[in-house]
């Protein structure tokens, strides 16, 4: 019976190890969590993992309680500890069915630093890498690279066990970020806390990976990617719908192709997969790298973010501010932090192949733009980039201009310059311009001592003329000889536009343009006889396609003979300056509607001399 009942008892106790086994095999931490991190201070600290489902997992920050948490069906857990004063070091120790205890943790101010490569680019390309490397002793800044993982559905953690903080020092600099690391540097003198970067970026990589699906849904402009990323989502209807009528069409294909193998007929391919349902897989997919990239990261406490990005977006003009809404709006969303600062980097000139001069510029306006949204900030580096490359090596200054705007804005240093000069407004003074600026400091200044650059100025009678530009308090006078009545400006409107105005701390001026261009007939301010012509058709050669659709077609409006007929073909050149030929001569058809461009479809065609020809 003793010997019985010993069995009973360890049968009993077998099966009471046996329900506590678990889906996970020990505690885990997220990679976010380890040796060497940066807490964010003052703030409730989640800390987050995976047991048992149903076990208790304690977790204990230095000398404060132990808090407890209960993992759930899944086997996830959650809890926060009370907000903490920056210091350091200290353990944290999560217990459960096994124990972790990370150790050198130290309490401070933590950033995300995301991106394309201006973002990646490291310390140990930077100039005067060399001496950087050497000085970087500075053991309270921490560094942590996310690994690049595009995925098509949001992953809980990142999958590199490798993955680790590493203490700053001449040994590790070189692999971080140079933009992130000469932020936290500079933050780290002025503040003198802990200061933790988390390197989440990906050279090359578009602006639409990084945003979450609920950034998309809050913009309306976007609810075509909104409507792509849905499509791959199997919880929602219009996958369901999608891939129901598939199935529809690939059951009755499967129905036809066993009658034809019984009649000994041929069969036709099945139908194809729906692409628009197929997992979104790509770098630059929408939401992929948010994916594996940032979702493993929320909601770790962060004070906010750095972002340098752009030029793999450059070309959309304003539609990148509507992006740039659902980058910030989805990010805010899902770390729950409220409105968190969100600091980044306008773009540097460079000559970007032989596109237009002006793409870069509008492209500059919509991220100037983008300083609407609550909280954002805006670095700009048109003095310090490299028109011939297009990562530019003084990331020193660049993550200098972010932490000026960092302490001004987030740390209360209120009356800090932190931005150069800002358009304001814009006055007529007779034949003159005077644009009033903001944020100008001690003063607006030409950075390098020479008169003022990048002015251009328009009036009813003119093109953009340079501008002769006059500082005069904390405004600059504009004229021109051949601008008798200037109503519009416009600032660095060239993608080489490297401009000197700035203030008496260093910092650049922001492009810009502002007044009313006058509406004008180009034609007639380059060729006199253009003057008594009428505009019919006008055609934009970039949206040229097999059906011929004009940008302006008045023929319905041009009643009455007609008995000379004009063209003129416009091109511009990368610089923006344009080039043209105009040829007019005697009408030969008495239809207006066949001196368009002739096509298959309309069966216009002539071929024929023409009559008193000019040609300019």
């Amino acid at each position: 019976m003793k010997r019985k009942s010993i069995m009973v008892a360890a049968f009993v106790f077998c099966v009471g190890l046996l329900s506590c086994l678990p889906a996970w095999s020990e505690v885990r931490l997220p990679k976010i969590f380890g040796d060497h991190m940066v807490l964010q201070r003052d703030q409730p600290i989640p800390v987050w993992g995976w047991a048992n489902p149903a076990c208790d997992v304690s977790v204990k920050l230095g000398d404060g309680p132990v808090q407890i948490a209960t993992a759930d069906a899944v086997g996830r857990w959650s809890l926060k500890l009370a907000p903490q004063s920056a210091g350091g070091p200290m353990k944290l120790t999560v217990s459960g069915e096994t124990k972790i205890e990370l150790s050198d943790v130290l309490i401070g101010e933590v950033w995300v630093c995301s991106g394309q490569s201006n973002m990646e680019f490291r310390v140990s390309a930077s100039i005067n890498a060399e001496q950087e490397i050497a000085s970087a002793k500075y053991p309270r800044i921490r560094h942590i690279k996310i690994p690049r993982q595009p995925v098509g559905f949001p992953k809980e953690d990142v999958s590199d066990p490798k993955t680790q903080w590493t203490v700053c020092s001449p040994e590790t600099v070189g692999s971080y970020t140079a933009v992130g690391y000469f932020f936290g540097r500079y933050l780290q003198k002025e503040l003198d806390v802990p200061i933790g970067l988390i390197n989440s970026s990906w050279g090359g990589t578009r602006i639409e990976p990084w945003t979450p699906p609920c950034g998309f849904a809050q913009v309306p402009k976007l609810a075509d990617i909104l409507r792509q990323v849905e499509l791959t989502n199997p919880m929602n209807p219009l996958y369901k719908a999608t891939l129901g009528n598939y199935l529809v069409a690939l059951d009755s294909w499967i129905a036809d192709a066993k009658r034809s193998l019984v009649e000994q007929l041929p069969v036709e391919p099945p139908p194809s997969y729906p692409k628009e349902i197929s997992p979104l897989t790509s770098h630059q997919a929408p939401t992929t790298l948010y994916n594996g990239m940032i979702h493993p990261l929320v909601p770790f406490g962060i004070r906010g973010a750095i972002w340098y990005q752009g030029e793999s977006n450059h070309g959309e003009g304003m539609l990148y501010c509507e992006k740039m809404k659902a980058l910030i709006g989805g990010w805010r969303t899902v770390w729950k932090q409220g409105q968190f600062p969100f600091f980044y980097v306008q773009i540097a000139p460079y000559q970007y192949g032989n596109e237009s001069s002006s793409i870069l510029p509008a492209f500059w306006e919509a991220q100037a733009s983008a300083l609407k949204i609550p909280n954002t900030g805006m670095a700009v580096i048109h003095d310090i980039g490299n028109l011939k490359n297009i990562h530019p090596k003084n990331k020193q200054d660049v993550g200098k201009r972010l932490a000026l705007i960092a302490l001004a804005k987030t740390y209360g240093q209120d009356q800090l310059v932190f931005r150069g000069p800002t358009f304001k407004t814009l006055k007529q003074e007779g034949n003159r311009l005077r644009v009033v600026f903001d944020h100008v400091g001690s003063g607006l200044v030409a950075r390098d001592g020479k008169p003022l650059n990048w002015f251009e100025i328009i009036g009813p009678d003119s093109v953009f003329t340079k501008a002769e530009a006059v500082i005069d308090g904390d405004s600059v006078l504009l004229s021109a000889p051949n601008v008798k009545s200037p109503c519009a400006v416009r600032f660095a409107w060239h993608k080489l536009a490297e401009p000197n105005l700035a203030n008496k701390e260093g910092l650049p001026a922001v492009p810009f343009r502002a007044g009313e261009v006058p509406r004008r007939d180009w034609l007639s301010l380059k060729v006199d006889e253009a003057k008594d012509y009428k505009l019919v058709y006008d055609l934009d050669l970039a949206k040229l396609s097999q059906a011929i659709q004009y940008g302006e077609d008045h023929s319905s409006e041009i009643k009455g003979a007609f008995d000379r007929v004009a063209y003129c073909l416009e091109l511009q050149k990368e610089n923006g300056k344009s080039e043209f030929v105009y040829v007019s001569m005697d009408a030969f058809t008495d239809d207006v509607k066949k001196i368009g461009i002739p096509t298959v479809s309309s069966g216009v065609a002539f071929q024929q001399h023409v009559d008193n020809l000019n040609v300019i």
